[in-house]
């Protein structure tokens, strides 16, 4: 019973579409989530989202979905979705330290298939990740992600996570690159 006193429920996570007084909070979110997943891998030069500017932030609202999730209407995470054929490929989600294991992740990801099912025409969800971080690999088979394939180009070891939302899979090979 302790453990359900400190998680508090899915419901209190509001998920929204990012609008432009958000960037700041967005940039917060994506620089303390990605300072933690690089100090993990011991380097922050490998990971390009601690270069990120708040313009960057404006650009990718204009061309993907920016969701925004809120605990009693505090920006707590965010993740950027961009749809390439048959895949929607997620970017840049993270969630603050202080909220994590609290369900802020597991409502964005939801609202991102509600999003593809909605959609009608997207096949898969895919995202990469450290493939040495056990923690975030755990946390995306537990949301219905398996490891399809792993790569170095970034200089560590990247995987490629797929769920797949409709049966017959999805062409990743837009999504190979990224």
């Amino acid at each position: 019973m302790q453990a359900a006193e400190k998680m508090p429920f899915l419901a209190a996570v509001e998920v929204r579409l990012a609008q432009e007084e958000d960037i700041p909070a967005i940039w917060e979110i994506t620089q303390e989530a990605f300072l933690k997943y690089a100090d993990a891998l011991g380097s922050r030069g490998k990971v390009k989202a601690l270069l990120e500017t708040q313009q960057d932030i404006l650009l990718d609202m204009q061309k993907k979905v920016v969701l925004i999730g809120l605990v009693g209407g505090k920006p707590m995470g965010s993740i950027r979705l961009e749809a390439m054929e048959d895949v929607a490929y997620i970017s840049r989600f993270g969630v603050r330290t202080s909220a994590q294991g609290q369900g802020v992740g597991r409502a964005l990801l939801a609202e991102v298939e509600k999003l593809c099912r909605q959609r009608g025409d997207i096949a898969a969800i895919a995202l990469h990740t450290s493939s040495r971080m056990a923690g975030l690999i755990r946390f995306y088979y537990g949301q219905g992600f398996f490891v399809h394939s792993t790569g170095t180009d970034r200089g560590y070891i990247r995987a490629l996570l797929v769920r797949e939302i409709k049966e017959g899979g999805a062409d990743l090979s837009p999504v190979m690159e990224k």
